[in-house]
């Protein structure tokens, strides 16, 4: 038998082509949500220190220059707070996954890197789309801000009291967790979550001044109703919520679902201790599906919308591009 060494060599090469090309789309299905485990949840981690607008900045550049910052008694001199705040500072870096545990320590995502390194997108929150981005990332963390994911995935209630949310995030972790949690720090957590989204009512001089400092509450997700103890959080069009993010939300979801089709209905509401992407960014109906189809019209080689039995879904046509592809054509326009 003639033996073709030029051949095998050519073989090799295109061999080793396919498996890099299925290792990169492994990777690009990778998500960085994870799925609901009842003995999976957290509270009162944060010391009762709500997200300010400079920390994941500081602690970001801080963390990518020394790895041991948290752990080093230098830190409340290089971030420049209290040990108490250094603690917060790291907890909301995991809680929003820009960092996150690994075998070999804490580590740095991809995502931290691209928004916050020193070249990355927006290291200082300039662009309205990294607030919304936070918001996702921080909403959709169901074991390191529960109480976040609760609030906005599985509790619909439009008008209510701190109170009435306090009893029914305690309900929620009565029935669904299995892990014993404080019900004081369960309820706690409610109060940084207004404290966190709501901009201050105008008769609270300390809350003005911690309004000013808190990035969420220019998303008017949640509201305060003047002359009253009630809070609103409803949903609406949404006009200054990015494309690039809803693709970026939605690919994370067909991502982590391990499929490359989901009925609108399940983006809009979710299923059962999952993910909504509409409840999520506080979206109607007719909005989130405006939103993707403005989504299928920039992608239309990888998206698109059809009706198969009924039933609204969307498809994903090309599982290759990355969620982080979806945020680079935003930022990088």
């Amino acid at each position: 038998m003639l033996e073709c060494p030029e051949l095998g060599s050519h073989i090799s090469i295109v061999t080793r082509q396919l498996q890099y090309n299925f290792i990169i789309t492994i990777r690009n299905m990778e998500s960085l949500l994870k799925p609901f485990i009842p003995k999976k949840a957290s509270f009162g981690r944060h010391e009762t220190f709500a997200l300010r607008y400079s920390w994941l900045t500081k602690g970001f550049q801080a963390f990518d220059s020394n790895k041991a910052i948290f752990s080093s008694d230098e830190s409340t001199i290089e971030l420049g707070v209290g040990k108490n705040m250094v603690n917060a500072i790291k907890y909301w870096l995991r809680a929003t996954t820009m960092l996150e545990d690994s075998a070999d320590g804490l580590v740095a995502t991809p995502i931290g890197k691209a928004i916050f390194s020193e070249d990355g997108w927006d290291p200082y929150l300039e662009d309205e789309a990294t607030i919304w981005l936070i918001h996702w990332l921080l909403a959709t963390n169901c074991e390191l801000a529960s109480a976040w994911y609760w609030f906005f995935n599985c509790f619909h209630k439009s008008e209510f009291t701190s109170e009435e949310a306090s009893e029914a995030l305690a309900d929620f972790v009565r029935i669904n967790l299995s892990a014993k949690h404080s019900e004081r720090t369960v309820k706690q957590e409610i109060a940084i979550i207004l404290r966190m989204y709501s901009p201050p009512r105008v008769n609270a001089k300390s809350q003005i001044e911690d309004g000013l400092d808190a990035p969420l509450t220019s998303l008017k997700l949640v509201m305060a109703v003047e002359g009253s103890n009630f809070y609103r959080s409803f949903a609406s069009g949404q006009p200054n919520l990015p494309i690039g993010v809803i693709g970026y939300a939605t690919n994370e979801i067909f991502n982590q679902r391990k499929t490359n089709m989901l009925p609108i209905s399940e983006l809009m509401y979710g299923q059962k201790h999952g993910v909504a992407l509409g409840s999520v960014f506080r979206l109607t109906e007719s909005a989130l599906i405006a939103k993707l189809e403005n989504l299928v019209k920039k992608y239309p080689a990888v998206l698109r919308i059809d009706e198969t039995a009924g039933i609204h879904q969307l498809y994903r046509q090309d599982n290759s591009k990355s969620s982080l592809d979806f945020l680079s054509h935003h930022y990088q326009l």
